[in-house]
Formats: structure tokens, C-alpha cells, sequence
């Protein structure tokens, strides 16, 4: 059985706590195929609080015959980006792509390369920033009866030093997952939980410890968080976390019909809920 990514490995959590929360902001997702297979995606948001817009056009050209996916997009701040991607081209399992990144009057750009490969009980990705720096990131997760290992680090190859270091170990069961992170150069540990509790229900918990600050700041040491959710029926689900600063966080997600979903969210700070600290947030996605 093939991990997953290092990226990912914590990813049902991640999506507990952070999908289907667009607080904030006002969210518009238009999704469209082509009769020739390419699939274009419309994004639009408005921060409700200083009124910016951004707004991003992308499409994606898959051609599965010879395992290559060109996307391209724009958005309005005036950048153009071209992924190319190529897998199991070279070797199964081996995935390659090249991403250039540019703002219209040239005066930003960058340059990167990925190289992803993946068999049975290893996953492994090297990404490469060939414009600034050069800089390389690699990471590799080894798995064996539902046990994962991995670890990531970034170096920095014109200074000569290392950027970035995180290891994690965690346990992956038929309906749930635990893991045992340290992060930032082993200055903070993290642990996570997930389960799909039944069809309906999934419930999670994170706790991350900052070992830097030791004794220094007792109450601001831990930050904690537990969180659900409760599918209403096969259209509808409510969403719930909180954390132990008292930040409270509610989503509700809609499906009005056949491709077309809302959601509404919120963030209220239970400790100052009399004073105007309180975030709203609305997503509207339409897909066809």
C-alpha cells in the first residue's frame, strides 16, 4: 500500500478544521468542462472588511493518453503562471513538473520543479526553487501495517543551510488517524486525531506545544482545538470547533441542487462576544 504524501499524511485533520470555513471573506467558484476535456475554474473573493477583490482564471488541459496535465492560469494581480506535469512517462510511479510563474510587466517571476515518486510502503517529493535561492525541499513518508514514518527539510544551497526541518509519526486505521508531529526545527510538538465516528458524524482534536517558549508563558503555550462535523443528509452538514482561547467556529454547507453548494461561516470570539470581533464569511460554487 502506497503512503501518503508527507503533505498529507495529517490531511483528514487539516480538512476538519480548515475546509468549509471561508470566514472573511465573500467566495464565488465557477467550474466548467469543455467538450475537449479541458476544465476551467472561475475564483472570486472579496475581504468583507477592506473590500479588496482577487479573482483567478485557470484552466487545465489533461491528456491521459500520454499521462500530461498543462495547467495555466491569471489572476488580478497581474500574474501569469504554466504548470506542465508528466507522470509514470519515465518510470511508474515517477512524477515530473515544471511551474514558471511571472507578473505581466516581467518584473516578478519564479521557477520551480518537482519530482514526486511512490511505491508500495514509500512516498517521496523533492521540489526545487531555481530562481530564488536555488533552494530544494524534500520530503519522504515509509509506511508498514498502518504505521507512517516521514520527515521533511528544506536547504538552502547558496548559504549552505538548513531552512526547514519536521518529522512526523503517526498510525493510519480503517476509520481513523493519530499523529505525533515536531515541527520548526523540533521548536514545536503537535498532536492530531481524526475519526469517521459513523456514516454521519467525524470528530477530531489538535494540540500544538511551543517547546521554544518552555515555562516562560504557561497560558499561551498550548493551542487546542476540537472539532466535528454532522452530515444532515446526503445535501447538507454543519460543521463545529473551538478552541481553548475560546475562539468558537460554525459552518453550515448546502447543496441547493445539482452542482451548485453554499456555505456560511462564522469565527466568534466567546470572550469578547458584547465587541466587534467577530468574523462571517459566505461561499457560493458552481460546477458543471
Amino acid at each position: 500500500m502506497i503512503p501518503p504524501k508527507y503533505a498529507d499524511v495529517i490531511k483528514p485533520v487539516k480538512d476538519l478544521f480548515g475546509k468549509d470555513y471561508p470566514v472573511g471573506f465573500t467566495k464565488l467558484e465557477v467550474k466548467t468542462k469543455s467538450v475537449t476535456g479541458v476544465n476551467f475554474t472561475v475564483n472570486g473573493a472579496q475581504d468583507i472588511k477592506s473590500g479588496a477583490i482577487l479573482g483567478e482564471l485557470k484552466a487545465k488541459y489533461t491528456d491521459n493518453a500520454n499521462g500530461l496535465v498543462i495547467t495555466d492560469s491569471w489572476n488580478t494581480k497581474q500574474v501569469v503562471s504554466l504548470q506542465v506535469e508528466a507522470e509514470n512517462n519515465l518510470a511508474k510511479g515517477l512524477k515530473l513538473d515544471v511551474l514558471g510563474t511571472s507578473t505581466l510587466d516581467a518584473s516578478k517571476y519564479s521557477l520551480s520543479s518537482n519530482i514526486q515518486y511512490k511505491q508500495d510502503n514509500i512516498f517521496s517529493t523533492a521540489r526545487f526553487d531555481l530562481l530564488n535561492g536555488p533552494a530544494v525541499t524534500a520530503d519522504v513518508t515509509v509506511s508498514r501495517q498502518g504505521v507512517i514514518a516521514g520527515a521533511e527539510i528544506g536547504y538552502d544551497l547558496v548559504n549552505g543551510a538548513v531552512t526547514k526541518t519536521n518529522t512526523t509519526l503517526a498510525y493510519a486505521g480503517p476509520d481513523y488517524v493519530t499523529a505525533l508531529q515536531l515541527n520548526d526545527a523540533f521548536g514545536t510538538l503537535s498532536a492530531s486525531f481524526y475519526q469517521r465516528v459513523s456514516s454521519q458524524v467525524e470528530a477530531g482534536a489538535r494540540a500544538t506545544y511551543d517547546l521554544k517558549k518552555g515555562g516562560e508563558a504557561k497560558e499561551n503555550n498550548v493551542v487546542a482545538e476540537v472539532g466535528a462535523k454532522y452530515s444532515l443528509d446526503k445535501s447538507a452538514n454543519v460543521k463545529a470547533k473551538v478552541n481553548n482561547f475560546g475562539i468558537l467556529g460554525l459552518s453550515f454547507t448546502q447543496a441547493l441542487r445539482p452542482g451548485v453548494s453554499l456555505t456560511l461561516a462564522s469565527l466568534v470570539d466567546t470572550t469578547r462576544f458584547g465587541e466587534n470581533a467577530h468574523k462571517l464569511g459566505a461561499s457560493l460554487t458552481f460546477e458543471a
